[in-house]
């Protein structure tokens, strides 16, 4: 009789113990009650927590989590339908107030999200719903994680996955994309033919300075080449009319033969000249290429050694 009561009360003994030992897994904690009341946190690993006066109240999982947000429809600013989800990223940091503060942490979170989601993008017009994601995205944040404060989690992340227009207004945006674009198109375009049409102005203008200052070089290059032959010409006329004032009559001759030669170059040279007739004698140019002759001799000192008669025989003299 004593060893059957010793048995049992061995096996109560091991059920006891069996049922006091909790193993933790790591990322997790549970929060221990004694008669209902919290008392502790068990830490991962190998925990005693004695059967029937105290009991295991709630299974935290400390690990970083993830909770989608269902779509919803929304109404922005300027009166536009959008459908939109999310994901909302958090992590239980006290796990007595994750378990005790709030009923259902999950759907806490859950209906917060979605509540201040439609808060936010409600205050934003269409283009700034598409264009500010990140600009929501921080909003979101600081109000949630602001609002789970109290309930031991931090929010670490809230993303918009999905931002859907209405069609209608989906086909707005690209007719009204195109326009933008084509719009900037011309807009080069025209700036581009602009630019083109300045600097071909530009071109020619300087092409018509260049020519311009050219002409004038070549102007005065050919007024000054003139001036100069005047002067040399006045010059040579003086000389002539010095020596005819001195006596001398060989000048004369020698200016009018240069003259009556050149006139015969000039009749020579015409294109349509065929014949020449002469208007005066050809003996009148022999005598003054005699004058002509007359004049050298003078210049080397009266010395006619070497130097061609003055006059071909038979042929008169002309001028003195």
């Amino acid at each position: 009789m004593l060893e059957t009561f010793l048995a049992v009360v061995a096996l109560l003994v091991l059920v006891f113990m069996m049922m006091s030992i909790k193993i933790v897994h790591q990322g997790h904690r549970y929060t221990i009650e004694h008669f209902g009341r919290f008392v502790r946190v068990a830490d991962p690993g190998f925990n005693f927590v004695p059967a029937f006066f105290y009991r295991v109240g709630r299974k935290i999982n400390m690990m970083e989590q993830v909770l989608d947000i269902p779509g919803q429809e929304i109404i922005t600013k300027d009166n536009a339908m959008v459908a939109v989800d999310g994901v909302v990223f958090f992590q239980v940091l006290d796990p007595a107030k994750a378990a005790y503060e709030v009923s259902d942490l999950y759907t806490a979170i859950m209906a917060l999200s979605t509540t201040n989601l439609r808060t936010v993008m409600g205050s934003m017009d269409l283009d700034e719903t598409l264009s500010k994601r990140d600009e929501i995205n921080v909003r979101l944040l600081q109000v949630v994680d602001h609002a789970t404060e109290s309930w031991g989690v931090k929010i670490t992340r809230v993303e918009l996955k999905d931002i859907r227009p209405p069609a209608d207004i989906v086909n707005a945006m690209t007719r009204q994309m195109k326009a933008e674009r084509e719009k900037r198109a011309a807009i080069l375009e025209s700036e581009g033919m602009r630019a083109s049409e300045i600097l071909r102005a530009e071109g020619e203008k300087q092409a018509k300075i260049l020519q311009a200052e050219g002409l004038k070089e070549a102007a005065f290059r050919e007024a000054e080449a003139r001036e100069r032959a005047a002067q040399a010409e006045a010059s040579a006329t003086k000389s002539v009319s010095d020596a005819i004032a001195g006596g001398d009559s060989q000048a004369i001759n020698y200016f009018i033969a240069q003259k009556y030669v050149e006139a015969l170059g000039k009749f020579a040279d015409s294109p349509n000249a065929k014949t020449i007739l002469m208007p005066v004698e050809a003996t009148q140019l022999i005598g003054s290429l005699g004058g002509i002759g007359e004049i050298a001799k003078a210049a080397f000192g009266g010395d006619s050694k070497g130097a061609p008669p003055a006059v071909s025989p038979g042929v008169p003299r002309v001028g003195g």
